[in-house]
């Protein structure tokens, strides 16, 4: 679909309730969230796109063609795509983020609003998730992954030494062991060397104009523009649950769901309990 001189590369499958499902990074792509995510096509109709500038939707784009008005710009372009009034949107990590930027402009627009294992939503839940992680990561992991930043290698944008630097980075995300490389594995699957450097920048560019702000509060701002929201989160997550129920406690009647045993991907790690919740929350309303 072509965007802002560029192609976005979408892909849908299913019928019923439309579902546009927004992946995180906000430097990857769709790819990390299938097989799984698709079970969900059964009864919904789900679409999937890659972020301009990443994966498939990466060739003819810069880093400053992007910022986080024209990511949510593309998100109402598909909409108008496929001809929907409103849709449901499902946001996982970062995409919680984006889907909670387009709720906020485009309230009338969301039929359902969805956060799976959600990013901090602030500038001041960013700073408390950064200490976090320095406080749990095990001994070594953080000058480890500074050491792999800092190679010439890995600024050249080397898949391999940056999947070492995931393998380690996502190691406290995920509380079984054998799904690190499972996930790391499916995250470049659709880059290359260049294309990596012009997802870091684009990454950079909406830090920069959100999380990076100070007084950034989406759930305050979303709070002013309520739409039906489900917040699922793992009660190992590497985002705290105490950050995240930050956004349900700002949304009057939002629904919250901790799932045991699970850390930032329950998509994968529980998914026949993370369906149920998604269905019942859409099939009823």
């Amino acid at each position: 679909m072509p965007v802002g001189g560029a192609g976005l590369f979408y892909r849908h499958i299913g019928r019923g309730h439309p579902i546009l499902v927004l992946h995180g990074g906000p430097d990857f792509d769709h790819n990390y969230l299938l097989p799984e995510m698709d079970r969900l096509a059964a009864s919904f109709h789900l679409i999937y796109h890659d972020q301009r500038g990443r994966g498939r939707s990466a060739p003819g784009v810069e880093p400053e063609d992007v910022t986080i008005d024209s990511d949510v710009s593309d998100l109402d372009e598909l909409r108008r795509h496929f001809g929907l009034d409103s849709m449901a949107i499902l946001g996982h990590s970062w995409g919680g983020i984006l889907a909670m930027e387009y709720a906020v402009r485009h309230p009338g627009r969301v039929s359902h609003l969805i956060l799976m294992n959600s990013a901090p939503a602030s500038f001041d839940d960013r700073l408390l998730f950064r200490e976090h992680l320095l406080g749990l990561r095990p001994p070594g992991d953080v000058e480890r992954m500074q050491q792999l930043s800092e190679s010439p290698e890995f600024k050249s944008g080397s898949i391999e030494v940056e999947t070492e630097y995931y393998l380690t980075h996502f190691r406290v995300a995920l509380p079984r062991p054998e799904l690190v490389e499972q996930v790391v594995g499916r995250l470049r699957s659709h880059f290359s060397e260049e294309t990596v450097l012009i997802a870091r920048a684009i990454e950079h560019r909406l830090y920069e104009q959100t999380w990076l702000r100070p007084g950034y509060d989406l759930p305050r701002e979303l709070s002013r523009h309520p739409v039906p929201t489900l917040v699922i989160h793992g009660d190992q997550d590497f985002v705290p649950v105490e950050l995240v129920s930050h956004i349900a406690e700002a949304l009057p009647g939002s629904h919250f769901v901790v799932i045991p045993d699970c850390g930032h991907f329950a998509f994968l790690e529980h998914p026949d309990l993370v369906f149920e919740h998604i269905a019942a929350f859409i099939g009823g309303r």
